[in-house]
């Protein structure tokens, strides 16, 4: 009968906190004064605005998904889960988090009117384009497997590459035309168009891995279909197998698909290049087949 108590009052404080938990929309910036960064030169103001603001979009991801699911994922009990509790609280470290990097990216975008600094490019330099191990009109050819079907090409030719973000010309199976393909310097990939089904990935990867970051993001189809996808990188090292040196990072990924009425179980492994997120391979296994995928780089043929 206590238990059940226990359990019931853990519950109402659960229900208690959803209701009150915040939303990154609602944190307000925490005041930053621009004189720190009197200093740094406008180059290193562009790169630290940029930080600040993938680290932010990354929290604020964090805590509006607790908030769709907290209730589900704390359902078990209050005692249980007290730290997790804590951190659903309005003055969470979350939220704290990102009130400090809100101001501080609104003192940094100060300090590049004050300085005064020229609009940052959106193309990278010559010396930055050197550093990449893909040009642009350089195509990368793909062996793709979907689900349990036959063994077909994908490939990508890149077109264009901008400060954060790579712009190829794609020729999807099933497609007799090529489209637009963009995915950003990590990665991740915006959603494609294409007349059969398209598993693509967002907010999974970030710039810099390093060996042992935890990562979390979602697994999605062209058919509107969904999953949550986690990892962790477990590998680092450079591969020289495609005449060029790839950065590459070893990716285990976890999760779960819709199923059905119920979820399936995901598992598998991503191997993507940290300079430009260039994907060398993929595999994934699922008990919905339609989200089992298996992708590897072939080839990467001169530009025309």
């Amino acid at each position: 009968m206590l238990a059940f108590r226990l359990a019931a009052a853990g519950a109402g404080f659960l229900m208690l906190l959803a209701g009150c938990a915040t939303r990154s929309g609602d944190v307000k910036p925490l005041p930053s004064d621009p004189a720190a960064f009197a200093n740094l030169s406008c180059q290193a103001l562009y790169t630290e605005a940029e930080q600040v603001q993938r680290r932010a979009a990354d929290v604020a991801y964090t805590m509006d998904e607790r908030v769709g699911n907290n209730v589900i994922a704390l359902g078990v009990g209050a005692t249980v889960f007290w730290p997790a509790l804590l951190a659903m609280r309005p003055d969470g470290p979350d939220a704290a988090e990102l009130g400090r990097l809100r101001g501080r990216y609104d003192a940094l975008q100060l300090a590049l009117v004050q300085r005064p600094c020229p609009p940052q490019p959106d193309t990278l330099s010559a010396e930055q384009m050197a550093t990449m191990p893909l040009q642009p009109g350089e195509r990368l050819v793909y062996e793709e497997r979907q689900g349990r079907g036959p063994a077909r090409e994908l490939s990508l030719r890149l077109k264009t590459v901008r400060r954060e973000q790579l712009e190829f010309q794609a020729q999807l199976p099933g497609e007799r035309a090529p489209v637009r393909w963009l995915q950003d310097a990590a990665g991740n990939i915006a959603p494609p168009p294409g007349g059969e089904a398209v598993l693509y990935w967002t907010r999974l990867l970030r710039p810099g891995m390093q060996l042992g970051d935890v990562l979390a993001g979602e697994l999605r189809s062209t058919t509107g279909d969904q999953g949550r996808l986690r990892g962790q990188v477990i590998a680092t090292g450079v591969q020289t197998g495609f005449g060029r040196p790839f950065d590459a990072a070893v990716i285990e990924l976890y999760g779960d698909v819709p199923f059905r009425r119920h979820t399936a179980r995901l598992d598998g492994v991503m191997v993507v290049d940290r300079k430009s997120g260039v994907l060398l391979r993929l595999e994934l296994r699922s008990g919905n087949a339609d989200f089992e995928l298996r992708r590897r780089l072939l080839r990467v043929e001169a530009a025309d």
